[in-house]
C-alpha cells in the first residue's frame, strides 16, 4: 500500500569528531529524535567536504582526516520538527541546518494475506 502526504526534512551538518555531554554528537542526536517519537533519522558519513573555513576533510588515505562531515537527516510532520528546533540550540554550537518540505511517498506491506 502506497501513502503520500507532506513532511519537513531536516539536515543537520557537522563533523564526524563533534561532541555532546561527552558523546558522538550525531549519536546523541539519533538518540535524541528517537525519544522526541520523530518519524526517521538517518546519519551520513561523508567522503570529503569542506565548511566555512575552507579546510577539506577527507577519506582518502594520504589526507585522511578524524572530523569528516556527518549529515543527520530527519523527516516528520512540520508540528514535530518544528516542537524539537529549538531543543537543537542547546545541543549544536557549530554547523549547519538546512529545512525543506518534502513529499513523502511511504510504501507499506499489506495486510491482507493471500
Amino acid at each position: 500500500m502506497k501513502k503520500e502526504s507532506e513532511a519537513v526534512l531536516l539536515r543537520i551538518f557537522i563533523g564526524e569528531s563533534d561532541k555532546f555531554n561527552g558523546q558522538p554528537l550525531h549519536t546523541y542526536l539519533l538518540k535524541f529524535f528517537r525519544e522526541e517519537g520523530l518519524a526517521g533519522t538517518t546519519v551520513l558519513r561523508g567522503m570529503a567536504g569542506f565548511g566555512k573555513n575552507s579546510h577539506i576533510h577527507t577519506a582518502n588515505i594520504l589526507r585522511l582526516s578524524s572530523d569528516l562531515p556527518i549529515v543527520v537527516e530527519v523527516v516528520d510532520k512540520a508540528e514535530n520538527i518544528e516542537r524539537i528546533k529549538p531543543k537543537l540550540d542547546a545541543v549544536i554550537t557549530e554547523g549547519l541546518i538546512t529545512e525543506e518540505k518534502v513529499k513523502v511517498i511511504l510504501y507499506e506491506a499489506s495486510s491482507d494475506k493471500n
